[in-house]
């Protein structure tokens, strides 16, 4: 069951092709790692890849799936690209995984009440 939004209505729930996208991203640790460091402050592309022993291209895919997702947006001046947290888009999935929160402690909740309904019965 999703929550009342004011006046009665549900929320919009996201494309779950784009919820698809930032769980994808997330699943790299390089790239998590990217988003803690964005959450600082805004960086270069070469700042960015600086603690990474990979060749730049590369580091480059990582940050192209990011910007793909939502999760990080990019600018350039002159020659520098600087990218940013985009962390709306980090609400979309602590969205999702709230709901399954949810869901499975409502679940649990019945299993623990029929649970104790059978200890009950069984000791009368």
């Amino acid at each position: 069951m999703a929550p009342q939004m004011p006046g009665g209505s549900q929320p919009q729930m996201p494309n779950p092709a784009v919820v698809d996208r930032i769980f994808r991203a997330l699943s790299d640790p390089t790239r998590r790692s990217v988003l803690e460091r964005l959450s600082a402050q805004p960086a270069s592309v070469s700042e960015l890849a600086a603690p990474y022993g990979m060749a730049l291209p590369s580091f480059v895919e990582h940050l192209k799936v990011l910007e793909g997702s939502g999760l990080v947006r990019s600018r350039k001046a002159g020659r520098v690209r600087t990218y940013e947290l985009a962390a709306d888009q980090l609400r979309l999935a602590e969205d999702w995984l709230g709901r399954q929160r949810k869901l499975w402690e409502r679940r649990l909740d019945r299993l623990d009440s029929y649970l104790l309904k059978l200890k009950e019965e069984g000791t009368r």
